[in-house]
């Protein structure tokens, strides 16, 4: 049987910024299992980035707890950073030094890095270990980056929005190179995404973040199969989640159903539900959210 106790773990996670007041996080349950790929969801300023940096010991949680592999970073950062390769948003790439430099320099700060594990993910990928970080393109330095995450064979992989500044082939690419790597040896990884067509595949489970709340936090495949997209004003009030406009303006509603007779959504209406349900003032079935 597979081990049930979370490699991530947030019980009951408040975060409230001091100089602007502002409640980035708001009373976060979350449990990541050991060996799947979560997609964390959700639009700019829901508190993606800032749940993450949670996990390493950057954000310190104003109220609840986060673990890693059941150590709170907050009381042992260095075993809890021990645990978890991490790629920033902005790649953290020094743009003066080559790529070599770069995988030297991962090799003084984390004992045990696989340099021969990134160098050879680098070389399929026909980057040049001399070529400066400033000279490569944003796909390319992401790659290095994940590279860089991977070679520390760590059993947690957090990436905050790795896929936002690329072009399709360079984000079909970093998938392939993730779920290859997380699939081979086992590892879990958490990739916070608001491109939510990338993640279908790639990912197991998806978690909605919205107004600093978790939404939803499932399966793909069963939430997907647990849902439907019936026309608004149409719907069985007690099964509606929220409703939304889709492209070219008809409104549609989310409702939790299996009947056959309404249509499937796509993950991207799946998400557009329960974030629409997480706006202030929204009256949706909040209390059904999985």
């Amino acid at each position: 049987m597979s081990d049930p106790t979370p490699v991530l773990e947030a019980v009951s996670v408040s975060k409230r910024y001091r100089r602007s007041g502002t409640w980035a996080l708001r009373d976060v349950d979350l449990a990541i299992l050991a060996g799947t790929i979560t997609a964390l969801v959700g639009p700019n300023g829901a508190g993606k980035s800032t749940l993450l940096r949670s996990f390493l010991g950057f954000e310190q949680p104003t109220a609840g707890v986060v673990r890693v592999m059941g150590i709170d970073p907050q009381v042992d950062r260095k075993e809890a950073i021990r645990r978890v390769g991490y790629v920033s948003q902005s790649t953290g790439l020094y743009r003066g030094l080559s790529v070599s430099d770069h995988l030297d320099l991962a090799g003084s700060l984390r004992p045990g890095f696989d340099r021969e594990l990134a160098s050879g993910r680098l070389d399929e990928l026909g980057i040049p270990l001399g070529q400066r970080a400033g000279e490569l393109s944003g796909g390319q330095q992401a790659h290095v980056a994940l590279s860089i995450a991977l070679g520390t064979r760590a059993p947690v992989l957090l990436l905050d929005e790795p896929l936002a500044s690329l072009d399709p082939l360079a984000r079909h690419d970093f998938l392939n190179v993730l779920v290859s790597e997380v699939r081979g040896r086992g590892a879990t990884a958490l990739l916070s995404s608001h491109i939510v067509s990338d993640v279908e595949t790639a990912c197991d489970a998806i978690a909605v973040l919205g107004s600093g709340r978790v939404m939803l936090h499932r399966p793909i495949a069963a939430t997907l199969a647990e849902h439907r997209v019936a026309r608004a004003g149409s719907e069985a009030a007690s099964d509606v989640i929220a409703s939304f406009g889709r492209q070219g303006g008809e409104r549609v509603t989310l409702v939790r159903s299996t009947d056959p007779s309404l249509q499937a959504p796509s993950l991207e209406e799946l998400v557009m539900g329960y974030l629409s349900a997480s706006r202030p003032g929204s009256e949706a079935g909040l209390g059904r959210a999985a």
